[in-house]
């Protein structure tokens, strides 16, 4: 994995990096926010996350972010926001910018290689959605309307790679519709609430419990539908889960309170990168998207 740690401050860049060679990454190292544009937009495929100190000489941070978040490779690319201090106004701005992840100073070394190791994760599952979405391109891009019925997260994986062929932007519809469906499984009919899952992902067991939970009464009895359904210039998906329902709102955006938190943003993701509207209703047992696409010929009415 290659990181480009860009940091004004050459000691800052130096630790960083070296912290991060000593784990086995490759690191790319950049001075300014220009000189990092440059670096990321060389070669976009190459990187797995960046480290973005706060203030970069020549670019304001947020500026650079709206940037990346342009590109429609490196949108797909995690972002650490390497900051000074604390301040709430700044994090929600970046956060609401495309920033994903928040270190500040004094440096957590354990912190800091723990966010790294998150969000190249992330990343490598984003792109083998992607890959798995190109081995499907196409295939469902003339279907009008289709109902899809499923219960486990392997098929939930499955289901999104498939629906996403339906879309002409398959390659990013296809990582945020993975997450609500993931998120109907886990949050919806297996009922494993966030800090239920803090507490599994940190003790390695998230895997051991769905399975557990997908052999129990009542979840073992619950499924997901996915209805999907093409109008003119749009497409449009919904989502219905069998559980109680969750506390949706504060899940639509990356809040600063679980900026360090190793998940929690797959909600927040597919509202920024996959969709132009999501919306839950109710109980947020059921969420719609919809995309519109008013000028593509792909779509048959």
């Amino acid at each position: 994995a290659r990181i480009l740690v860009a940091e004004r401050n050459s000691t800052d860049r130096e630790h960083i990096s070296a912290l991060l060679e000593a784990k086995g990454y490759a690191v790319v190292q950049a001075r300014s926010g220009p000189q990092a544009l440059s670096c990321l937009k060389n070669t976009p495929r190459q990187f797995s996350a960046v480290i973005l100190q706060r203030r970069l000489e020549g670019m304001d941070t947020r500026v650079l972010l709206g940037k990346l978040k342009s590109h429609p490779i490196l949108k797909v690319v995690p972002i650490i926001v390497h900051a000074e201090n604390e301040d709430e106004q700044d994090m929600l701005e970046e956060l609401r910018a495309g920033a994903q992840y928040y270190l500040t100073k004094p440096l957590k070394e354990e912190m800091l290689l723990a966010m790294v190791e998150t969000a190249v994760t992330d990343h490598s599952q984003y792109r083998s959605l992607q890959l798995e979405s190109k081995n499907c391109d196409g295939r469902l891009l003339t279907m009008q309307s289709g109902h899809f019925r499923f219960r486990t997260l392997d098929e939930a994986s499955y289901i999104g790679t498939l629906l996403a062929s339906a879309f002409p932007d398959s390659d990013l519809v296809v990582v945020g519709l993975t997450e609500l469906l993931i998120n109907a499984v886990e949050h919806g009919n297996l009922e494993i609430g966030y800090a239920l899952k803090s507490a599994l992902l940190t003790q390695g067991t998230w895997r051991d419990e769905i399975e557990r939970r997908l052999q129990m009464p009542p979840y073992a009895s619950r499924y997901v539908d996915v209805t999907l359904k093409k109008l003119k210039g749009e497409i449009r998906l919904h989502i219905k889960d069998e559980g109680k329902g969750f506390d949706w709102h504060s899940y639509l955006e990356i809040r600063p309170e679980r900026i360090y938190d190793s998940h929690g943003r797959g909600i927040a993701i597919s509202k920024e990168l996959s969709f132009d509207v999501v919306e839950y209703l109710g109980k947020g047992r059921e969420v719609k998207t919809v995309n519109y696409y008013p000028d593509s010929n792909t779509l048959e009415y």
